[in-house]
């Protein structure tokens, strides 16, 4: 016998406002029976474990020892850029000259992600 995963928890300061940053990273929408106010909410994947965003009282006070990694549609680049204009904050860049690598962002609380580069980017680079 094995576990399934059911979801990420990510522990927050304001539920309904992070999974709204994270439903507009992914795409997907967030539970609909959550709104503005609820201590507790999801973002629900289109495949494998949803996103749950459980409201704490304690802040966040170190880097994440669990994390996100993003491998977007578009480019690795691209999606930087659009997840900045959501609202994410640059972390670190371990991206490469030779286009390999990948960059750290964080979320509106600070919970560090990843972008990796994207299908299309990995396959030019191993032609």
């Amino acid at each position: 016998m094995v576990s399934v995963i059911q979801n990420v928890a990510i522990d927050c300061a304001d539920a309904y406002e992070l999974a709204r940053f994270w439903s507009g990273v992914t795409g997907r929408p967030l539970h609909p029976e959550d709104g503005p106010g609820v201590r507790e909410t999801q973002v629900m994947l289109e495949q494998g474990p949803v996103l749950y965003f459980h409201q704490v009282p304690e802040p966040k006070t170190i880097k994440n020892r669990v994390h996100l990694c993003l491998r977007p549609e578009s480019s690795r680049d691209q999606e930087v850029e659009r997840l900045l204009g959501l609202g994410a904050a640059f972390v670190t860049d371990h991206r490469n000259p030779d286009g390999s690598g990948w960059a750290v962002l964080a979320d509106p609380e600070g919970n560090e992600f990843c972008v990796l580069r994207s299908e299309s980017e990995r396959a030019a680079i191993q032609s």
